[in-house]
């Protein structure tokens, strides 16, 4: 079973990553959406709000589990006998940055690759920043996060 991780701190999560979850699914058996206890990050939700937003939002998608993690990736994929990272790319600037963590990445497991995605046209401008600028401003992001956070950002349900 090809079992591949997709790491981030989903902050909230978004279209662009369901978007990435959909098209990884056709290609791996299963999907572990990892949702990073990231201390260095300040996050606008908790880790239990964006362990719920990533579970309502792939529900629907078979082969996709949730969990979370606060250890070096790697150890993470091994845990979960994965060899598979799946990162998105939505521009050339993010490649520069993806691709050190992936040396990271090797230099602590040889045995770890990288896969890339990139979201399609639709998605590639959104990122969980931009999510999180418009709702400060108490702006609507129904078009850009999936219907089914929409009403947790909203009200927290």
């Amino acid at each position: 079973m090809k079992i591949a991780i997709y790491p981030g701190t989903f902050d909230p999560i978004t279209n662009g990553h369901v978007d990435i979850i959909e098209r990884a699914v056709q290609i791996f058996d299963k999907i572990i959406v990892a949702v990073a206890n990231n201390k260095a990050k300040n996050c606008m939700f908790s880790l239990s709000q964006r362990l719920q937003m990533a579970q309502k939002a792939t529900t629907n998608i078979a082969n996709v589990e949730v969990k979370s993690f606060d250890s070096l990736l790697v150890d993470f994929a091994k845990k979960e006998n994965s060899k598979i990272i799946i990162r998105g790319l939505r521009a050339v600037s993010d490649f520069e940055y993806e691709l050190q963590m992936s040396y990271a990445n090797q230099s602590l497991d040889s045995s770890i690759d990288t896969v890339y995605l990139m979201p399609t046209l639709k998605h590639a401008f959104i990122s969980s920043s931009i999510v999180r600028n418009i709702l400060s401003y108490d702006g609507d992001v129904a078009h850009l996060v999936p219907e089914e956070i929409v009403g947790f950002l909203r009200r927290g349900e």
